[in-house]
C-alpha cells in the first residue's frame, strides 16, 4: 500500500516512515502543503499534518479531497475539538492526535481502507491468525487463544505478541519493539520490555519461543509440535 506522508517535523516523519516501511507500506514523504498538492505519483492513503510551514493543513485537506476520494488521515498536535470537526467536514476520513504510536496509525489506516474497500460479497470473513497447532491471534477482537482457551493478556502484552507475530522468525531490536509497541517518543527504561517478554513466555509456554539475542533484541519462533518441557526460551540481552 502506498502512503503519501505530509509532515514537516523530520524526527516524527522519519520515525513514522520507518515504522510504516517495516509493515510493508511504501512511503513518499513531503514536508510542505505545496509539495503535497504538486505530488503527481500514485498513493492509496494520505497522512496529513495540519501544522505545515507554508499553508494550513486544513486547506490542503480540502484541496486534496476536491481532486480525489483517496482516504485522508489527519495527524496533528492540535487537540482542539473544532479542528477535528472541521477536518472531518472538509473530507478527512480519520484524525489521530500527537503523540501517537506507529501501531495506532497503522490500525487507523487499515480501518479506513476496510471502509473504502469493503470485501467482496462472496469473500469469507477474516478469521484469527494461526501460529502452529496451538496458538491463534484474533486481531480484530484483540483476543489470543491457546489450545482453544482464551489467554488473559494485559494490553501491552497483547500488543507485543501482535507485533512479534507479524513476522515470526525475524530478529527485532529493542528500539524497533519499543517504538512499535510503546511509543516513538518513549523515554522510560526498556526493562519493561523484558517484563512483558517474560509474561508471554510464561502464558504461552510451549506454543512459542521468544529468543533473546544479547545486545540486540528478541526473535519469536513458532513451535510446530506439541509442548515440550523447557520450550519457553531463555536468555538475557
Amino acid at each position: 500500500m502506498r502512503v503519501l506522508l505530509v509532515e514537516d517535523d523530520e524526527p516524527v516523519a522519519e520515525s513514522l516512515r520507518r515504522g510504516l516501511l517495516r509493515y510493508g507500506f511504501e512511503v513518499e514523504w513531503v514536508n510542505t502543503g505545496g509539495a503535497a498538492l504538486s505530488y503527481d505519483g500514485p498513493y492509496d492513503v494520505v497522512l496529513l499534518d495540519l501544522g505545515l510551514p507554508d499553508t494550513d493543513g486544513l486547506d490542503v485537506c480540502k484541496a486534496l479531497r476536491g481532486r480525489s476520494q483517496v482516504p485522508i488521515i489527519v495527524i496533528s498536535a492540535r487537540s482542539d475539538e473544532t479542528d477535528r470537526v472541521v477536518g472531518l467536514e472538509l473530507g478527512a476520513d480519520d484524525y489521530v492526535s500527537k503523540p501517537f504510536g506507529v501501531r495506532e496509525v497503522i490500525a487507523r489506516i487499515r480501518a479506513v481502507m476496510r471502509r473504502v474497500q469493503p470485501p467482496a460479497a462472496d469473500a469469507p470473513p477474516a478469521g484469527p491468525d494461526r501460529y502452529g497447532p496451538r496458538l491463534t491471534v484474533d486481531r480484530k477482537a484483540a483476543r489470543v487463544r491457546l489450545d482453544g482457551v482464551e489467554v488473559a493478556l494485559a494490553p501491552k502484552e497483547y500488543d507485543l505478541l501482535a507485533f512479534l507475530t507479524e513476522e515470526p522468525g525475524a530478529l527485532m531490536s529493542r528500539e524497533q519493539i519499543m517504538e512499535a509497541v510503546w511509543d516513538a517518543n518513549w523515554f522510560g527504561p526498556t526493562k519493561t520490555l523484558d517484563v512483558h517478554v517474560a509474561a508471554l513466555r510464561r502464558k504461552l509456554a510451549g506454543a512459542i519461543t521468544i529468543e533473546a539475542v544479547r545486545g540486540v533484541g528478541f526473535r519469536l519462533m513458532v513451535n510446530e509440535g506439541e509442548a515440550t518441557e523447557g520450550s519457553e526460551g531463555s536468555g538475557t540481552s
